[in-house]
């Protein structure tokens, strides 16, 4: 690389050849004042405040201009200076008075007002007219605009567009009446705008502030306690600071750091979605069922399922039923969406500690002792952490003799994990999001990252601005499609069909890495044999996809030199995910396309701890790092490490475990960390028969689930915010969860409840902290070696790592072998087989279930935050416009979706993303429960439900096709 040599104040300075000036003076230490300009941006000189003297005809803008060789360039001169100064009173000259600045008011660091002050100018004392009246936006529900504090950087243009890549923010109008805009000049809050609040992070000046949440105020950040943690939503596992009011003991605002990964950035639910935790509906006292309230089944009337046919979110519907206090004139329901504690509270009492632990321990022995290690199951969380997923499942193994614990893995990945076990050896990912910045092709499969993983989708749509090409293939045309470049929109359950015939094109054009394939592959003659049935004509037929796109995408991705499959549960939540997981595994396997930089297999991770609390071994078919329970020697050496004979047979799943308590000798005691199976799981008319048949049930929570109105006792649990510990992202990187509070009331932080069942129970456990257990588990989990909390940092450290005090850890895997026994890859063909229940003249329609990007998984954290459920408040079925019209469907019209389990009724959204036929509905809504529409077929692998498909149809609330007894559906 060629370098040149400059001097800047006097200083020398060798610099690569295309280095800015502004850049080449940091190096050499010194500062040029800016606004428009930031490291995490491009360039662009707008606002001129970083001119400096090069010797020219005029000052040059330091932040754009190039150094050159010989150069001598002078920051500080009187006319630089001067320049600046001038510069800084016209701008301020336009800007609202200081004492109503709303950044000066807020964080305190308008970086407009500084210059101000280092040039001794202010608006109210400069002779220049000063402008006003370009208004204030307060549409969003958490960012104010203030036009009269831009000074139109650009830099939220910038933060938008190059950052985050979501393209909302513009300009609009001319000279003096120039606006940052927003769409096609619309109010921020009804734009397409996400909220991740990036702009508000970029901006230099009072133009885009938070608003307070719940009153808190938000003061400048050396007032408050900053906390560096980790994002608890989802998988991506973003950095982030907390900044506190310990007065008033509540979050004043939460901004993104640095880190590897995120590199800073957050999405809505990140920034502004932490105060679920100050609800005043979280859970306090320990509880205990009285016992009028047996025999046992559900107290309200929503989960008893007298109103199943649907509260919705802005209207009314007819309910009521025992103890319901939830009801406006004529005993219609009111709207809402969170369990009603009013109509469910008077059927628990408050207890203490002590007698809530001991009652569990008694009746859980008890249990044991009538019907042996069967009759206990747990169902562990992934939205705790990896100490506290390791001492659950060590609880549930060596108290009670079982291997019957599992976690909502089973909901999401799990048929991910079987079919890459099978074929490479390991659960994890083999390389980073932020590796496709590397990448000449990706495919995006099966996921909707702009809504699941906002914050890895923007390093997507960066990659794709730098050249990388995008195939999405997704039954939705997702907000991503409008970034790829190819979208194959398969009908939904055919993904086998498609990529059988894109790696048969891929055979037939040659593209295949024969080197590959003959030294690091198994099994390829096999899967050459199966695809050779599944040409481009014959899986388009079945998938709906033009047989030219599936030759093009075959031909971009077998002409590439490395390229990443990155997917989600549209892959895996389908009675045939594990077959669909093994083909994205053979596809890339033929094509080279593992173990270098920008390739690699990644199914992103939903939860932000599924990663770790399975590699933890909550999972009933391994201990931590994934080794097998059914493996003499591997269950010996984990006997001797925790002190106790274990059960030699792999024990229930998720679904398995509900489908057990139905039958005499099945399940009959359960113990529920941070669990809510009847909105997570399928059919919840056949979980609700199941949780009423429980002899006993444990619910550890921070808030009354539905699940809990089950519970013989219900114990108040620790949010994320209140416990330290430690996670581990869809990336394999193990980071650090800092405590930012207290536990409110007497609820207690869940690993130290844990412990205090095991100790009644009979095992004589004495942890001290969170490090104590992490090192106990590390010592068994070889993936995780060298890790210790002291050593994870600010940054967290990719697992393996073989020396995190000087490494950030592996990014790549397999660059020389599998982790399979033989150390090769297993190519297992499948072949094409269709849903478990198709449409027909009744049910016409297939559902489609997911998530949005304001709402998380059953909606028991979100709801309850002030900024996602106002901007997402209420249940929708997205429809095709032909869909609706040919029912004379209106959008934003209520209407009734049934299946053969169920019924609901919630609002339609007319929707151009779905294809003719489709329907999607967001699970996230307890007034309108997708799940009680979805099918509970598995798959025969993964053990994971059919979320992706079942029949439906859906009707205009005139129409009476269903009976009361259907309305409720049969358990089975």
């Amino acid at each position: 690389m060629r370098t040149v040599t400059a001097e800047i104040d006097g200083r020398s300075v060798t610099v690569p050849e295309g280095t800015t000036i502004y850049d080449a003076a940091a190096q050499a230490g010194v500062d040029i004042p800016v606004l428009c300009h930031n490291e995490r941006y491009d360039p662009v000189g707008v606002c001129r405040m970083c001119v400096v003297d090069t010797g020219g005809r005029t000052l040059a803008a330091a932040c754009v201009r190039p150094c050159e060789d010989g150069m001598t360039v002078k920051t500080d001169t009187e006319e630089v200076q001067r320049q600046r100064a001038t510069l800084t009173e016209l701008l301020i000259s336009d800007q609202p008075p200081r004492a109503e600045d709303p950044k000066a008011n807020k964080t305190g660091d308008n970086l407009l007002l500084e210059l101000a002050d280092r040039f001794d100018v202010a608006r109210e004392t400069t002779e220049l007219p000063c402008g006003s009246g370009r208004g204030v936006d307060l549409s969003n529900p958490v960012i104010e605009v203030n036009h009269d504090a831009c000074i139109l950087c650009d830099r939220c243009v910038r933060a938008c567009d190059d950052v985050q890549g979501n393209d909302v923010i513009g300009r609009s109008g001319k000279g003096y009446e120039t606006l940052i805009a927003f769409d096609f000049n619309d109010p921020m809050g009804q734009s397409s705008c996400v909220t991740c609040g990036e702009c508000v992070q970029a901006c230099p000046t009072g133009a885009l502030t938070n608003k307070a949440i719940n009153n808190i105020p938000i003061q400048p950040r050396e007032q408050l306690d900053a906390v560096d943690s980790v994002c608890p939503y989802c998988g991506v596992g973003c950095a982030l600071t907390y900044y506190v009011d310990r007065e008033r003991g509540a979050i004043a605002f939460a901004e993104g750091r640095d880190q590897p990964g995120s590199q800073s950035r957050l999405c809505v639910k990140g920034r502004y979605g932490w105060d679920y935790a100050a609800s005043p509906q979280r859970l306090t006292k320990p509880l205990i069922r009285i016992d009028s309230a047996y025999p046992k089944g559900p107290l309200s009337a929503d989960v008893r399922g007298e109103n199943d046919r649907g509260r919705v979110n802005g209207g009314e519907r007819s309910g009521g039923g025992r103890g319901d206090k939830k009801t406006g004139r004529d005993g219609r329901r009111k709207p809402g969406g969170l369990v009603d504690y009013d109509e469910v509270m008077p059927y628990f009492r408050e207890a203490t500690w002590e007698e809530a632990l001991d009652l569990i321990a008694r009746r859980l022995k008890e249990i044991h002792a009538k019907g042996g290690p069967g009759a206990i199951a747990g169902f562990g969380s992934a939205k705790c952490s990896n100490e506290e997923a390791y001492l659950f499942q060590k609880l549930i193994r060596t108290g009670f003799g079982t291997n019957n614990v599992d976690h909502c893995t089973r909901l999401c990945h799990a048929s991910s994990v079987a079919a890459l076990f099978e074929g490479v050896g390991s659960g994890a990912v083999s390389t980073t999001y932020g590796d496709v910045a590397n990448a000449d092709v990706v495919i995006i499969t099966g996921s909707n990252p702009t809504a699941n993983h906002p914050v890895a989708s923007s390093f997507f749509k960066q990659a794709r601005r730098n050249g990388t090409k995008i195939v999405y293939v997704d039954p939705r045309a997702s907000t991503v499609s409008e970034h790829a470049d190819y979208h194959c929109q398969v009908k939904p359950g055919t993904d086998v069909a498609f990529y059988n015939s894109i790696m048969h094109e891929v055979i037939r054009l040659g593209l295949i890495d024969r080197d590959f394939i003959r030294e690091r592959t198994s099994n390829y003659d096999e899967l050459a044999r199966t695809v050779a049935d599944y040409p481009p004509e014959r899986a388009a037929q079945i998938t709906g996809v033009d047989a030219d796109m599936i030759r093009e995408v075959a031909k971009v991705w077998g002409e590439a030199n490395a390229g990443v499959i990155y997917w989600g549960m549209g892959i895996s939540q389908h009675t045939t995910g594990t077959d669909n997981a093994r083909c994205l595994i053979a596809l890339c396997s033929i094509t080279g396309n593992v173990g270098k930089p920008g390739s690699g297999l990644h199914p992103l991770r939903g939860q932000n701890n599924v990663q770790g609390a399975s590699d933890a071994g909550l999972i009933p078919m391994f201990y931590p790092d994934y080794q097998g329970v059914d493996q003499e020697r591997t269950r010996l050496r984990f006997e001797e490490a925790w002190g106790t004979k274990l059960d030699p047979k792999r024990g229930l799943t998720v679904t398995e475990i509900i489908g057990s308590v139905l039958k005499p000798d099945g399940v009959r005691g359960m113990y529920m960390l941070g669990e809510n199976p009847f909105l997570s799981d399928p059919n919840i008319n056949k979980v609700r028969k199941a949780l009423s048949q429980l002899d006993f049930l444990v619910v550890q929570d921070i808030f009354l689930t539905e699940t809990a109105e089950f519970a013989d006792v219900i114990l108040p649990a620790s949010s994320y915010l209140e416990k330290e510990g430690s996670y581990t992202n869809t990336d394999r990187r193990v980071q650090l969860g800092r405590k930012v509070m207290d536990p409110p009331g007497e609820a207690r932080v869940d690993w130290e409840i844990v412990q205090d069942i095991a100790r009644r129970v009979g095992l004589d456990w004495h942890y001290g902290s969170p490090s104590e257990i992490f090192d106990e588990m590390v010592a068994l989990m070889p993936s995780y070696a060298n890790l210790k909390h002291e050593n994870l940092g600010l940054s967290g450290k990719l697992y393996p790592n073989e020396d995190p005090d000087h490494s950030d850890g592996t990014i790549v895997l397999f660059d020389e072998r599998f982790n399979t026994d033989d150390g090769l890859a297993h190519l297992v063909p499948a072949q094409w087989l269709p849903a478990k229940e198709l449409p027909d003249a009744e049910y016409p329609l297939v559902l489609n279930t997911g998530r949005l990007l304001e709402h998380w998984h059953t909606g028991s954290m979100t709801r309850r935050s002030f900024a996602l459920d106002t901007i997402s408040p209420i249940a929708e079925v997205y429809m095709h416009p032909k869909d609706a019209a040919d029912r004379g469907l209106a959008h934003g019209e209520l209407v009734r979706v049934r299946s053969r389990r169920g019924v609901i009724e919630l609002r339609v959204r007319i929707s151009h993303r779905e294809q003719i036929g489709n329907c999607f509905i967001p699970f996230h809504f307890r007034e309108a429960a997708a799940n009680l529409l979805t099918i509970d077929e598995i798959d025969p692998y993964g053990k994971i439900p059919e979320f992706k498909f079942c029949a439906i149809q859906v009707e205009a609330l005139g129409a009476d096709h269903v009976t009361e007894a259907a309305a409720l559906g049969a358990a089975e």
